[in-house]
């Protein structure tokens, strides 16, 4: 029997032997469709070379598709379990033609494949096909299928449109009769929502274009879209009617016996099948990113993974299994999809932490939803408000109450719920009002309420499409933006990262996807409406931006990998401080721009040369080990018993991402007690500690009482900073003609002749003003004032350092006196000296207050024998001369 792993191999090959390109399986979650929650068949992430949007260098290519279809229009949730066919996660096989090839080789591929290479009866094969495409009717009969197993079909089942506008076309589809014991009628019959006729394989023939108007046209290019589903497939190959009986799917159920100790095809047999079921879809999320959450796609996955959960519990599964059935997954499909094998631990981890603490509030839900039937008559619904506290205090999902009750033969007043619902936006609206937020808050919570949180993508990517939801230009809500105006874009989805957590916003480029050449320049992406709306502040380039615009966005990659190490380097830096100086270190704010990381702490004193030295000495040698960067999801407090250092300023909700880089040195790899950072954080880091480059710390500061700064450069950055200090380095050396590791002897030699020179020029001008060859102007003589020998002179070549000791030399040669110097020079100096044996009645800093006021300066001070003051100008020297003379003479 062959197993769906060598069904997929099968068809892949086939496809490849004529001539396609294998394309591995795009992430779940679209990057190039803004309307889509999820993928959901295999040909979105072809989507724009359908279009003619995108060119690659293939025009054949076949996949094997992994899809979700759990919410939005697309949503088999509640079936899922009950039925042989719905899933919530499939994987969807095509092959697709982008202007190649059409319907004469399309269609005898399918048939080939279907009937040699899979082996299948021809004679219990039927086709549609769109009921005006003689030409698809024509090929079938010429591949061999008899007229009256070719049915036309009239209605849109077999004529496939994007939208109401866009590339379009017939379907042709390969039916498979299980026989007439089992009831149904052919496709086109009134019987045929049966189960015996079953459709294992669509052909799309894009060949038109329709427009607004109703009129369509023939496409230049005319395409194939195909698929097939591997699990549909599969449950006939192996000879069976229902898809949980593959060899997949079988594994997984006997798995999920196996753990809760309940026979696979006994009474719990549904459940088994919705566990299955689950497991595959929730696994391939988080190994795609999506984590639990209250909002967006992390809130399908929280319902999916807690109606699995309840399905375990009502198996008798004590303890939480689901993380324990990851395994036996990755046992089967890992291989194909190598993300399950490398995203194994973090699933693990994700689901043991949401079935811990959803199985501490399920056993009081369910005693709850107990309680409030007991008291309602047996046909009454559930009311609205008890369903709503449920979800309110317990964390039911409305669909998971809805699924408890089904059970039982029950259901919900949801229009009860949705009242309760509103009641409780319209109470969080009006705490939030009051709550201080700026005077434009208003318009982001109506966002935010209409339209829920932003899906933020830029974990993994930096390009992807998404729809605007809303313009707000100056607080207001606007329906466009026109060429060369600035405002603010909301998206339902978005690889911008919005500033928070010390991380400034991403910038980048939006455009049309109607027309590329139409778009906005991105400067700045913000956290809005508590931080759910992701606001990107955009200047028009050419074209309008509307409301509705599907808009391609791609972040500017140079500008976020510098982020990114700097981001990265501010948590090595942070547990370097903390080894260096110890563990009072706590950040108190950072900066993580893309020309600079800054990065504030609690310490009490500057950081010494060593202890700056080992700082970045340990933070480049953990840069050098280009370590994992990985991510890891749990509540706060699990997070802190762990060890996660938390960023001061931000807030946490009930999940946390931490970050981990590093193993301390010396230890070995793979512990988690040997990790060097572990911190919690929401920012976008690198993939390896390697891709940091290079970490300079330029030095610390003073931010604030008891709290230090550091500024430091990564990457780039630091490669330009220690360049241009090779540059000034080189100078010195070509200068002073000497080599690096003779330099400093060589400085040292220098500054002492420096300053023996120094020396002897200083005594060579107090010789020459001595000897009054510096004199300029009035004075140098020795003159008598009331009784007192005064000695004034104004000097030219002489500094105001040099004129104390020159005061001193006249204070010993005249023996008794007082002595005024002026320096005249760059900068005017003034000194005054008086002897000791008359400082008692004379003040030198009388002198010089004098004669300073006389040159047009303030102030000037000393003691009574030695005083020094500065002026602007030494034109009025006389003045000043005279003044002094004048406090002498009393």
């Amino acid at each position: 029997m062959a197993s769906l792993n060598d069904i997929r191999s099968t068809f892949l090959n086939y496809f490849e032997k004529q001539g396609h390109q294998i394309v591995p399986s795009s992430p779940l979650v679209p990057r190039n469709d803004p309307t889509l929650m999820f993928v959901n068949s295999g040909m979105v992430q072809f989507k724009n070379l359908f279009t003619g949007v995108e060119r690659r260098d293939y025009q054949r290519a076949t996949t094997a598709q992994k899809c979700v279809r759990a919410g939005g229009k697309h949503n088999d949730l509640d079936n899922v379990g009950y039925t042989a066919r719905h899933h919530t996660f499939f994987e969807m096989l095509g092959n697709f033609s982008f202007g190649d090839y059409f319907k004469n080789e399309a269609i005898p591929f399918a048939w080939e494949l279907v009937t040699k290479e899979f082996g299948i009866d021809p004679k219990r094969l039927l086709t549609t096909v769109y009921h005006t495409d003689d030409e698809a009717f024509e090929i079938w009969k010429k591949v061999g299928v008899p007229e009256d197993r070719i049915i036309r079909i009239d209605t849109s089942d077999n004529f496939w449109q994007m939208g109401p506008t866009g590339p379009c076309g017939p379907c042709t589809e390969i039916f498979y009769d299980h026989g007439d014991h089992i009831w149904g009628g052919p496709p086109g019959s009134a019987d045929e929502d049966g189960d015996r006729f079953i459709e294992i394989w669509n052909v799309v023939f894009m060949q038109n274009e329709q427009f607004e108007d109703g009129s369509m046209k023939a496409l230049d290019m005319q395409s194939i879209d195909t698929g097939m589903g591997l699990e549909r497939i599969g449950a006939l190959l192996q000879g069976s009617h229902d898809n949980y009986d593959t060899d997949t799917m079988r594994a997984l159920i006997e798995a999920s016996a196996h753990a809760s100790s309940a026979d696979p095809d006994g009474p719990g047999k549904m459940h088994h099948r919705v566990i299955a079921d689950h497991l595959r879809s929730t696994s391939f999320l988080i190994a795609d990113g999506v984590m639990p959450s209250n909002d967006g796609r992390g809130y399908v996955l929280r319902r999916i993974m807690r109606r699995a959960m309840r399905h375990a519990h009502l198996l008798g599964a004590q303890d939480p299994m689901m993380h324990k059935l990851v395994p036996a997954l990755v046992r089967q499909m890992g291989g194909a999809y190598p993300e399950l094998q490398r995203g194994q631990a973090m699933i693990e981890e994700t689901l043991l932490l949401e079935e811990t603490r959803f199985k501490q509030t399920l056993d009081r839900g369910l005693k709850l939803l107990d309680d409030e039937l007991a008291d309602l008559p047996e046909d009454a619904p559930l009311p609205g408000e008890a369903a709503f506290k449920l979800y309110d205090t317990y964390g039911f999902p409305l669909d998971l109450t809805q699924d408890a009750l089904r059970e039982k033969g029950r259901f919900v007043d949801t229009d009860g719920f949705d009242a309760a619902m509103a009641e409780q936006k319209a109470k969080a609206r009006a705490a939030w009002s009051g709550s201080g937020e700026a005077a434009d808050a208003t318009v982001w919570f109506d966002i935010a309420e209409k339209h829920g949180a932003t899906d933020f993508l830029g974990y993994d990517t930096e390009e992807a499409e998404g729809q605007i939801l809303a313009i707000v230009k100056d607080g207001a809500e606007l329906t466009e933006l026109k060429p060369g105006e600035t405002g603010m874009i909301v998206l339902n989805q978005t690889p911008f990262y919005g500033e928070s957590g010390g991380q400034v916003g991403d910038t980048g480029w939006a455009r049309r996807l109607e027309n590329e050449d139409e778009g906005a320049t991105v400067t700045n992406t913000q956290k809005m409406g508590g931080g759910k709306v992701f606001a990107h502040q955009v200047t028009v380039d050419k074209g309008t931006l509307k409301v509705g615009d599907a808009i391609s966005l791609e972040v500017d990659h140079k500008r976020r990998s510098a982020i990114r190490a700097n981001h990265s380097a501010t948590h090595l830096l942070h547990e370097a401080l903390r080894e260096a100086l110890g563990d009072h270190v706590a950040q108190r704010g950072s900066l993580n721009a893309p020309d600079r990381l800054r990065f504030d702490f609690s310490h009490a004193k500057a950081l010494t040369l060593d202890e700056i030295r080992q700082v970045e000495t340990e933070v480049n040698e953990h840069i050098r080990q280009n370590t994992a960067v990985n991510t890891r999801i749990m509540t706060p407090d699990d997070a802190r018993a762990l060890g996660a250092q938390a960023l001061f300023g931000e807030k946490y909700g009930d999940e946390v991402r931490v970050v981990s880089m590093g193993t301390k040195i010396g230890s070995g790899k793979g512990n988690d007690g040997q990790t060097y950072s572990l911190e919690l954080c929401g920012g976008t880091h690198v993939a390896n500690t390697g891709d940091i480059g290079a970490f300079v710390l330029l030095g610390d500061s003073a931010s604030s009482a008891g709290v230090r700064r550091i500024e430091a450069l990564t990457g780039p950055g630091a490669d330009a900073y220690l360049r241009a200090q090779r540059e000034v380095l080189d100078a010195v050396l070509s200068e002073l003609k000497t080599t690096p590791d003779q330099l400093v002897a060589r400085i040292k030699g220098e500054m002492s002749k420096v300053k023996e020179l120094t020396n002897e020029v200083a005594t060579l001008r107090r010789e020459l003003a001595m000897s009054g060859g510096a004199g300029n102007g009035a004075g140098g003589e020795t003159r008598e004032v009331n009784g007192v020998k005064f000695v004034a002179q104004v000097l030219s070549g002489v500094t105001g350092k040099d004129l104390p000791p020159l005061i001193d030399e006249h204070k010993s040669r005249i023996g008794s006196g007082a002595v005024l110097l002026i320096a005249d020079g760059d900068k005017v100096a003034v000194a005054a000296g008086v002897t000791d044996d008359l400082k008692g009645s004379l003040s030198a800093v009388d002198l010089v207050k004098a004669a300073v006021a006389a040159m047009g300066g303030k102030g000037g001070g000393g003691r009574p024998d030695m005083a020094q003051g500065g002026a602007k100008d030494a034109s009025n020297a006389d003045e000043a001369i005279k003044a002094a003379e004048a406090v002498i003479g009393g």
